[in-house]
């Protein structure tokens, strides 16, 4: 995108490089001192009533908030963001993940503030994974420790969750679901209509071959049997040699058929 381009530009030396290394430093901080006084939840979510009242931290402090206080599933959920955080940067530069990030961030908070509900980086998180799935599909990673997968199939599995939401959760919900990923789609949407309409045209290109084949009569043809090679596309056919060229048998027949020159 041409916009993309002039912000990296105009603005990309001030892009904070290794940004995720910093976000999941914090989280760990925020992870700990949950372990030792809880009520630190509440001072950083994303609150529109609080923020206008004052509390403009709350802003920034919101995607400090690990996604889970789980001691070992932090450890492991955060290790996961900073692969996928550090892998989009390395393919993009700092100055286009930073305003990846700063994008949902952005639609994070207009959503919190249009539905006047509490706002995590959930959403967040999750577009920061449909991008890195979209850019390494073919990834793979063990689940559970276990079994491994590639990423795209867990995107699957994560856009079902997604759509999910949309469709069943309260409107707070759905609000910040759509506006906080809405990230993925201006800087992949473009791409996506694109891959959309080649897969389209590939398969009207694909049917139209077959159906012109369909149409076309049979180049060979068994004397015996009548099969021919859109009956049966592995059939091999051959000439008798007794028989002479105008006749051609099938793989079954070749060696089983009256001889036409016999016949006569």
């Amino acid at each position: 995108m041409n916009w993309i381009s002039k912000i990296e530009r105009k603005f990309g030396h001030l892009a904070i490089k290794r940004l995720m290394y910093y976000i999941i430093i914090f989280n760990a901080i925020v992870l700990l001192l949950y372990h030792i006084f809880p009520p630190i939840y509440s001072f950083l979510t994303l609150e529109p009533a609080r923020v206008l009242k004052g509390e403009f931290w709350r802003l920034i402090t919101y995607v400090f908030i690990p996604p889970t206080f789980n001691l070992f599933w932090a450890v492991f959920t955060l290790y996961f963001y900073y692969l996928v955080g550090t892998s989009l940067e390395n393919e993009w530069g700092s100055s286009k993940f930073n305003l990846y990030y700063l994008t949902g961030m952005f639609g994070t908070t207009i959503g919190a503030f249009i539905s006047g509900g509490e706002a995590t980086a959930l959403y967040l998180n999750l577009s920061l994974f449909f991008a890195f799935a979209r850019i390494y599909p073919d990834f793979q990673m063990l689940l559970f420790f276990i079994i491994p997968v590639k990423i795209k199939y867990l995107a699957w599995l994560n856009w079902i969750f997604f759509g999910f939401t949309v469709l069943t959760s309260p409107l707070t919900a759905k609000i910040a679901a759509l506006v906080a990923i809405g990230n993925y789609f201006i800087f992949f949407g473009k791409e996506t209509i694109q891959s959309l309409k080649l897969k389209r045209q590939v398969h009207y290109n694909r049917k139209k071959f077959f159906d012109e084949i369909a149409n076309t009569p049979p180049i060979h043809k068994c004397a015996v049997c009548g099969l021919t090679e859109k009956d049966d596309r592995r059939m091999d056919f051959s000439y008798c040699k007794e028989c002479g060229d105008d006749y051609e048998y099938c793989t079954k027949h070749i060696n089983d058929h009256q001889h036409q020159r016999s016949l006569h």
